[in-house]
């Protein structure tokens, strides 16, 4: 079939970077005999024809002939073949939303996903074959199919129930048990026979633990009510059957500092290419850490969290078990999973903060970087591991080196810089040491510059180091390796009043170089400095009119907290609020509060256009995100103008932009703090807010600092109202 290629029009067809007259030509590579040339034409065809799981017209057209190639024995790399169809379907299924149109890279309206998914369904029973294929690595790239495509509920049961007879890999054997729960997700006539299988494996005395832990992790994830109080400890039970026993030489190359390697996929930490800003390394280095999958139960592990959700001490007794294991790599993708639960979910975390800090061993550093990174995104919560980051950082600088954030051994020198920043992010001074080598060596010291705003309490050393940092930035250049806007942020935390000369400085060298991502940044943090910069405001008033809107808002907001005069911004403000949804100029407005009244009849205007906006935006089945955000900014502003006479407005226009957009909670909370008992209306969500186990309410995460702002606003605003209500 592989000679029928040029019967079809592919150059009349397009992918992710052009018409499609090249995928001929990969097609019919992936059949060479030339290894290498088969790996370049699946690269090729995964970064063009099904780009970041895309679906085009020219990768359906392309199915016919990797089907042909699946079938046929002599195919070179079959399994690569199948892996890739199995892909293309996959991505076919999860995206296709019968009746829509899609618009393709070309511009052309496509019905490609629904169109795929079609087909693959078409072709379910190829993936029966390719399951019972002689060869292992087709089967186990097909096994994933039987869920996917075969319609056949019937059917898919028997070859499935099949399989794990035939199946003597543990991989395969627990691929087949995910299976069929995606089979019985998908089709609710395999939901019953499904059940009943994975209570047979369970119950099942001859079955190995891996199987039977499989076989709870599963039903859960099909049957969520039929988690009871026995099932994790039941699975904690196997999942210790399973762990393995180190082997002395895996503690030696643990000691080496290379990681969890029994199990392991990654490799040990490298240099980045010296070419290459430091910073824009480290981040392409946390992506694929981020990837990495340690240990061989992890995928399991990370679907039964999902299943037990909301079952947070049940989660928090299986990430016990996990951070306690043995076997280093459990105990590694146990980090990442810990901080997953603790970042969702509230409640007293102590005990998992402090079993994290445990995986904090000098002889680990792999380890180590992993936990201390947690804990450093953990804000507050990371309370109970002061004393451990602080140990661990000290036995670096005694056993190692007092200049030891500057290590020449990557690994070693990523865990204890990872340490030295959770240390201050809790604004513990014993930090200090390392930040102060970081800035006088210049290595890593864009870190330090981020970190260093934590430690007010030792801005007598960090100001001078900081200022001569944002001295040497080259304002021509358009991305600095240590960015000033980091810096002059914190030298706005420090609060030193030895920054004002160089901040002025760099704001007329940014300026100079029309470099306005860095000018309203620095203007904002000489603005911290209120009237004690006062010296800098001949710099700052002709910035109100340069060309660039966010410098001139910044410069208007300068100018306002260097010199307090009402007179000389509000008419700045006017103009500025001609500008759309300009956030910054309007939350100007209300830190000048009742002396910028001229501006309430804008603000008013703005308020009800967009609640106005919201209506037609509901009512057309919209997003109004954007919208709520200008909604609480405006209220906001409002409140702080006008008080009292706004507040029939403000306060329901909080809750309408709170309840249409969770990510405005922090500002809404914020303002109805500042309102006092203006803000009964708020009480019954107030409320809500505070009994809500998840954070943020949503299904994604807030920022851990973020929801405990929010959770202390709103209790001071539920103690402040009762105590109202008592009175009255």
């Amino acid at each position: 079939m592989i000679n029928d290629l040029e019967s079809i029009d592919w150059a009349s067809m397009g992918h992710a970077y052009g018409p499609a007259d090249d995928v001929p030509q990969w097609l019919h590579d992936m059949t060479s005999p030339d290894a290498e040339l088969r790996e370049q034409a699946f690269s090729s065809f995964y970064s063009a024809a099904h780009h970041q799981g895309d679906v085009y017209p020219c990768t359906m057209a392309s199915l016919p002939f990797l089907f042909a190639m699946a079938d046929d024995p002599c195919t070179p790399d079959r399994a690569s073949v199948v892996a890739l169809i199995v892909s293309i379907g996959r991505a076919a299924v999860e995206r296709e939303d019968p009746g829509s149109i899609c618009i393709g890279p070309d511009g052309e309206e496509s019905t490609a996903y629904e169109d795929t998914a079609a087909l693959m369904r078409g072709r379910g029973e190829a993936f029966v074959g390719y399951a019972c294929d002689a060869d292992s690595r087709v089967r186990r790239t097909a096994i994933e199919g039987l869920g996917l495509f075969l319609d056949d509920a019937e059917r898919a049961v028997t070859v499935l129930r099949d399989r794990l007879d035939s199946e003597g890999g543990t991989m395969e054997r627990l691929l087949v048990v995910r299976t069929m729960a995606d089979l019985a997700l998908r089709l609710p006539a395999a939901r019953v026979p499904a059940r009943a299988w994975f209570d047979v494996l369970d119950g099942g005395v001859a079955v190995d633990a891996h199987v039977r832990l499989a076989a709870i992790v599963q039903r859960a994830r099909c049957a969520p009510e039929s988690i009871d109080d026995t099932t994790v400890a039941t699975a904690i039970g196997l999942l210790r059957q399973t762990t393995p026993t180190p082997r002395p030489e895996e503690n030696k190359e643990e000691d080496e500092g290379r990681g969890p390697s029994r199990p392991c996929t990654c490799t040990a930490e490298a240099d980045p290419d010296p070419g290459v800003p430091p910073h824009v390394a480290a981040a392409f280095a946390d992506l694929e850490r981020r990837g990495r999958v340690h240990a061989p139960t992890t995928p399991l592990l990370v679907t039964f969290h999902e299943a037990l959700d909301a079952r947070v001490d049940d989660r928090t007794a299986l990430l016990s078990e996990q951070l306690r294991s043995p076997d280093a790599a459990t105990r590694y993708d146990a980090i990442d999973m810990a901080r997953g639960l603790i970042t969702s979910w509230r409640g007293d975390h102590t005990h998992l903060v402090r079993l994290i800090a445990e995986c904090l061993l000098p002889h680990d550093p792999y380890t180590s970087a992993a936990a201390a990174e947690v804990l450093g995104s953990l804000a507050g919560l990371a309370e109970p591991a002061r004393e451990a980051l602080a140990a661990y950082v000290t036995t670096h600088r005694t056993e190692h080196r007092p200049d030891v954030w500057a290590s020449p051994h990557p690994a070693l020198r990523r865990a204890h810089q990872q340490a030295v920043l959770a240390l201050a992010h809790l604004g513990d001074e014993r930090a200090l040491p390392g930040l102060l080598t970081a800035l006088d060596t210049s290595i890593d010291a864009w870190r330090a510059v981020n970190a260093a705003g934590h430690l007010p309490q030792a801005a007598a050393e960090l100001t001078p180091r900081l200022i001569r940092r944002l001295a040497d930035i080259d304002h021509s250049r358009e991305w600095p390796d240590v960015s000033p806007t980091a810096i002059a942020s914190a030298l706005a935390a420090l609060g030193d009043q030895t920054a004002v000369p160089a901040l002025t400085d760099a704001v007329r060298s940014a300026v100079r170089h029309k470099q306005w991502r860095t000018a309203a940044p620095i203007l904002k943090a000489l603005s911290s400095f209120g009237t004690s910069a006062v010296t800098a405001l001949g710099t700052v008033r002709p910035h109100a009119e340069v060309e660039d809107v966010e410098t001139r808002t910044a410069a208007a907001s300068a100018i306002w907290e260097l010199e307090r005069r009402p007179e000389s911004v509000v008419p700045l403000l006017q103009r500025l609020l001609d500008a759309e949804r300009n956030f910054d100029a309007i939350n100007l407005a209300g830190r000048i509060g009742p002396p910028a009244a001229a501006m309430l009849p804008r603000l008013r205007q703005m308020l009800n256009e967009q609640l106005e906006q919201n209506v037609l935006n509901k009512q057309n089945d919209s997003t109004v995100l954007n919208d709520s955000w200008t909604l609480v900014h405006v209220a906001s502003a409002l409140w702080d103008i006008g008080g009292d006479g706004e507040a029939h407005v403000v306060a329901p226009a909080l809750l309408t932009a709170w309840k249409d957009n969770a990510s405005t909670a922090r500002h809404a909370v914020a303002c109805l703090n500042r309102m006092g008992p203006a803000a009964h209306l708020a009480l019954p969500r107030i409320q809500a807010a505070l009994a809500q186990p998840r954070r943020g309410g949503s299904p994604w995460a807030w920022d851990v600092a973020v929801d405990l702002e929010i959770q202390h606003s709103c209790q001071s605003i539920l103690t402040r109202l009762e105590a109202s209500q008592a009175i009255t």
